[in-house]
């Protein structure tokens, strides 16, 4: 999930620009801003930062496992042929 200030952030941001007259309406815009951000992000599928160097760690061990094996398999072929 983003993080709650960022999506704080973006919605004061938001409620800024709102023209003057509507300024006084900026709390209850802020809020409704900050909800439908929240709502939108939940439908996309998104991870965390720590979720994804996990994942990439976990991926670069599996890619040095294959490497090791296809090596060892190599080896064996080139045993195997001669």
């Amino acid at each position: 999930m983003i993080d709650t200030k960022i999506l704080d952030d973006l919605a004061r941001r938001l409620a800024k620009t709102l023209p003057t007259g509507l300024q006084v309406l900026q709390d209850d815009v802020r809020h409704n801003l900050r909800a439908g951000l929240e709502a939108g992000l939940a439908h996309l599928d998104l991870v965390t930062r720590e979720e994804f160097d996990v994942q990439a760690a976990v991926l670069a061990r599996t890619r040095e496992k294959l490497e090791a094996l296809e090596k060892q398999v190599a080896e064996m072929e080139q045993q195997k042929s001669q």
